[in-house]
């Protein structure tokens, strides 16, 4: 991995180091157990891939369900996560069309949680800055700022390629794991390195929690 000495963002500049095995079976460590495992999935497709969004369903529901299933899922986890079918072709990751979808996105009966997973590009807090002042004069046209800021984090040379995961329980806990794409010289059998980044992306955990909000009769 990078460190701040090249100027890259790199391990230090994110949150604690994740450990999904810490503490016992709670809904936070559940949750945190049930990230890692969607993490794990994904990350054997290799990068370059499309968001991926999966719903969280209570292990024993499952079970109960499908008893066929038991031996595919993950001994004493309290939740299990099921990937959904792909997104459309138009969503990659931290697009205004990603926002639109979570929108009009909901669950059926049963699912207690979600969690999305998409690949973005992260920069150093330095660059960030400068790209905000730079961006300024645009925010007056919310898309073409969103335009210029996602071709100027593309091009900046010290951008950092990364994969984002947002994990909620309805009416319970968030997780916002960062993953940073490995350096050329890493190796590739080494388990994946995934950092809590609580306050990277706000308005997703947000757009999950809003996918459990139901219309109230009037």
């Amino acid at each position: 991995m990078s460190n701040d000495s090249d100027g890259l963002p790199g391990r230090d500049d994110f949150g604690d180091e994740f450990d999904p095995e810490s503490g016992g079976q709670d809904v936070s460590d559940a949750l945190a157990r049930c990230a890692r495992e969607v993490a794990d999935f994904v990350d054997a497709g290799g990068w370059h891939q499309a968001p991926q969004m999966f719903a969280l369903v209570p292990t024993a529901t499952l079970a109960a369900a499908e008893p066929g299933l038991l031996d595919d899922l993950a001994d004493g986890a309290a939740l299990t996560p099921i990937q959904q079918h792909s997104l459309p072709e138009d969503i990659t990751g931290g697009s205004p069309a990603l926002d639109e979808f979570l929108a009009t996105s909901t669950w059926p009966e049963g699912v207690v949680g979600c969690a999305l997973v998409q690949e973005i590009v992260v920069l150093p807090p330095a660059a960030e800055s400068t790209l905000d002042d730079a961006l300024m004069p645009l925010l007056a046209d919310p898309d073409a700022a969103d335009r210029a800021a996602r071709s100027a984090a593309e091009n900046h040379p010290e951008k950092r390629d990364a994969r984002l995961i947002v994990a909620v329980v309805k009416d319970g806990p968030s997780l916002t794991l960062l993953q940073l794409h490995p350096d050329e010289d890493a190796d590739p059998f080494a388990p994946i390195d995934l950092r809590i980044a609580e306050n990277l992306a706000p308005n997703v955990v947000h757009g999950l929690y809003a996918t459990f909000d139901t219309l109230e009769d009037d």
